[in-house]
């Protein structure tokens, strides 16, 4: 069994490449098994969880005297990438816990709510969902209206948010919300799952496989403690939200580069008119093309996790590496089905899989289309608003 991590040691470039190789071997060893079972699971794994948190691997970038590793961004990134090319599925557990709305959680809860709801996080045992999507406030999420109204000792939320990942399995929601009007008027709360007024409704899937459910708020009551960025908080919170799509590309690129092993043996050991599938030029050329597209994606993953300030990363470098690994991602998963034929677009391999899950991603945590406009703001030095 691979030895858990060491969280008084920080992982540097010297060893990060042990490090990979630590991590490849406990997802080879204890996870690969399963993995085309769980690729058709639709619900969150807790056993996955809880092997995670023995090695390590869930709290990395939390800091040591939290609780977590106090690793760096683009050790995460390692970890996510290096499960992901052998469980695609248990890539995701890694995922919710180290990215998403545990790291902004873990950047920003009071010391208070630190020790009521980190512990049992960091140990797999539980589970937060991000509550940010509204039927007519996705990419345009700055017009939610789900709303925390002052309320005796402290807030009734009321409203609806959709599309949120871990909606049916999370034990905890940190959830936008608007305290008052305009941008300065939003936060965030947390709302624990049970709470009187929250009904987690009916889950509907998608072509990934997953399974969300709205999430209704209806004259549900929190305490003033469950806040954790009041009125002004939304550009933190969605600083933090560059944290997510550092995860969202590092699985991009993970379930392409192993769609694009799987096709690479394939052609290697498959053969058609007499000799390898690998001889024709065709099948060269789709390769060669996979390999420049998932090979500059990384490079620019790679700088948008070194660069982190503080902690996050920046809106620029974030939003380059996400749409370049997003279209690596899905151009290596669709291409592999292709060379693979039949046996590609078979759900008894993950290639057909991971072009579902990396399609998906295109459009979860900005649409290539907002990373576009949010990319070109930065290279013309301005902001173009996207209201009539």
């Amino acid at each position: 069994m691979t030895a858990a991590i060491d969280p008084g040691a920080r992982i540097d470039d010297e060893d990060r490449g042990a490090f990979a190789a630590s991590v490849r071997q406990f997802a080879k060893d204890r996870l690969g098994a399963d993995a085309l079972r769980r690729a058709h699971s639709p619900g969150y794994d807790w056993q996955v969880a809880g092997l995670l948190a023995e090695q390590g691997l869930i709290g990395l970038t939390v800091p040591e005297a939290d609780g977590g590793q106090g690793a760096s961004l683009l050790d995460a990134v390692v970890a996510i990438q290096e499960v992901g090319q052998v469980c695609p599925r248990s890539a995701d557990v890694v995922q919710a816990g180290n990215f998403g709305p545990l790291r902004t959680f873990a950047e920003y809860a009071s010391a208070e709510q630190k020790a009521r709801w980190l512990p049992d996080l960091l140990a797999g045992r539980t589970l937060i969902g991000l509550g940010m999507s509204e039927t007519e406030a996705g990419s345009a999420v700055t017009d939610l209206r789900t709303t925390a109204t002052p309320d005796g000792d402290g807030y009734r939320v009321d409203g609806t948010k959709i599309w949120s990942t871990h909606s049916i399995d999370a034990t905890l929601y940190l959830v936008y919300v608007r305290f008052g009007p305009g941008v300065g008027g939003i936060g965030s709360v947390l709302v624990e799952r049970g709470t009187p007024g929250l009904t987690v409704g009916e889950p509907s899937e998608y072509l990934s496989g997953e399974q969300w459910a709205p999430l209704v708020f209806d004259n549900c009551h929190i305490p003033a403690e469950n806040v954790l960025l009041g009125p002004g908080g939304f550009k933190k919170q969605i600083s933090g939200f560059n944290v997510e799509r550092l995860g969202n590309a590092s699985r991009s690129l993970a379930l392409g580069r192993l769609a694009f092993t799987t096709a690479r043996e394939h052609v290697l050991a498959r053969h058609q008119f007499g000799r390898p599938l690998a001889e024709f030029q065709g099948i060269q050329w789709k390769f060669a093309d996979m390999a420049v597209a998932l090979d500059s994606a990384q490079l620019l993953l790679d700088r948008a996790a070194r660069g982190a300030a503080n902690g996050l990363p920046s809106a620029y470098e974030t939003s380059v590496a996400k749409l370049a690994a997003n279209q690596a991602g899905f151009l290596a998963a669709d291409q592999s089905m292709q060379v693979m034929g039949a046996m590609g677009y078979s759900t008894e391999t993950l290639v057909e899989y991971c072009f579902r899950r990396t399609r998906g991603w295109m459009i979860a945590g900005g649409s290539i289309e907002i990373l576009r406009n949010r990319i070109a703001e930065d290279v013309l030095g301005r902001r173009f608003s996207q209201r009539g």
